[in-house]
């Protein structure tokens, strides 16, 4: 890219950041191991900053089955323990223990709904995602009325670290909302 290359302004300079910038946030995704590794991944997230769960995605992808959602719904209590001995993500035994027990609800939803893309697309306008037009990160909701309804689905069913916040963000960084600005030169 060149020096005048266009960014939303949240990624700022970090290469880490503006690589997942460019290359992923508000990318449509419809692969269920993807969706589950952001499921995971903005759980740990929860009042933490994205660039710091990035920065530890490896581990993450390392620890737990390369976020094979059947591997890790098998996890027993010793690979909570181990995974929590691993200073390489952020060992909050709440979030490691929601993450095995949300694999196994994740695997239902999978069996109910086929998939669980069909399942987080049931909540969108015509099973679509949403392209938003905006200008200014001011004009970017924290939540909507459909990450309302799916979080509120979603705690109904028991998954945990997961509210109408989170599953914003989860919709954003899989492409169910592009939030790229009007002027961002990775809008599509």
């Amino acid at each position: 890219m060149s020096k005048n290359t266009t960014r939303c302004p949240w990624c700022g300079t970090d290469p880490l950041y503006t690589e997942y910038h460019d290359k992923e946030w508000g990318k449509e995704v419809h692969d269920d191991r993807i969706l589950f590794e952001f499921l995971i991944l903005e759980a740990a997230q929860a009042g933490l900053s994205w660039i710091t769960i990035l920065r530890k995605r490896e581990n993450y992808r390392r620890l737990f089955a390369d976020f094979d959602a059947d591997k890790v719904a098998a996890f027993t209590a010793e690979d909570i323990e181990r995974i929590l001995q691993d200073p390489g993500i952020i060992r909050n035994r709440l979030k490691v223990v929601s993450a095995v027990s949300n694999a196994r609800l994740f695997l239902q939803v999978q069996k109910e709904f086929g998939s669980f893309d069909k399942y987080l697309y049931s909540f969108m306008p015509e099973g679509k995602p949403i392209i938003n037009h905006r200008r200014s990160m001011s004009e970017i909701p924290a939540r909507t009325e459909i990450s309302d309804a799916i979080a509120k689905d979603m705690k109904k069913r028991g998954f945990k670290f997961f509210g109408t916040t989170i599953c914003y963000a989860h919709m954003q960084a899989t492409g169910m909302v592009n939030d790229h600005l009007a002027d961002c030169d990775f809008k599509k």
